[in-house]
């Protein structure tokens, strides 16, 4: 079932990456920032330049995530935006969504709910993205 790392078109992988590790400055900084600066209980205070690991982090997680996922597309035979589709919603509902809100439900988070909510439609929406690229470039080679 692994044997798929051969077959695999790493641009595609290249640029399933990249498109969502873009996707988060787009979502944090521009499109949710208020809510999300909410959810963390920041509302308030001011803005700050983030540490190396706030960026370095995602993008290790993201380019991870990926991969992870080019293999199971690989492996699993998912050739059509249908069945992509299908296999980002299981994942991500199944893996990313509740992950992000099961970490979240602790006491340094103080809307927790609405953190995963933020949180969670990120990577849902990143991990459809990340696989309708592998799919979509996946008979270039």
């Amino acid at each position: 079932m692994f044997n798929v790392f051969s077959t695999i078109n790493w641009l595609s992988v290249l640029a399933a990456f990249a498109a969502y590790f873009l996707l988060g400055p787009l979502w944090y900084l521009v499109l949710f920032s208020k809510p999300y600066r909410a959810a963390l209980g920041k509302e308030n205070e001011p803005a700050s330049q983030p540490a190396p690991i706030f960026i370095i982090g995602p993008a290790v997680c993201s380019l991870l995530i990926t991969v992870t996922c080019a293999v199971l597309v690989y492996a699993l035979h998912i050739s059509s935006y249908g069945n992509a589709l299908a296999f980002a919603l299981l994942v991500g509902f199944g893996y990313l969504v509740t992950n992000t809100v099961n970490v979240a439900i602790n006491p340094n988070i103080p809307r927790p709910l609405f953190y995963g909510l933020i949180t969670g439609s990120f990577h849902l929406v990143g991990v459809v993205l990340v696989n309708l690229i592998l799919v979509s470039m996946k008979s270039v080679a």
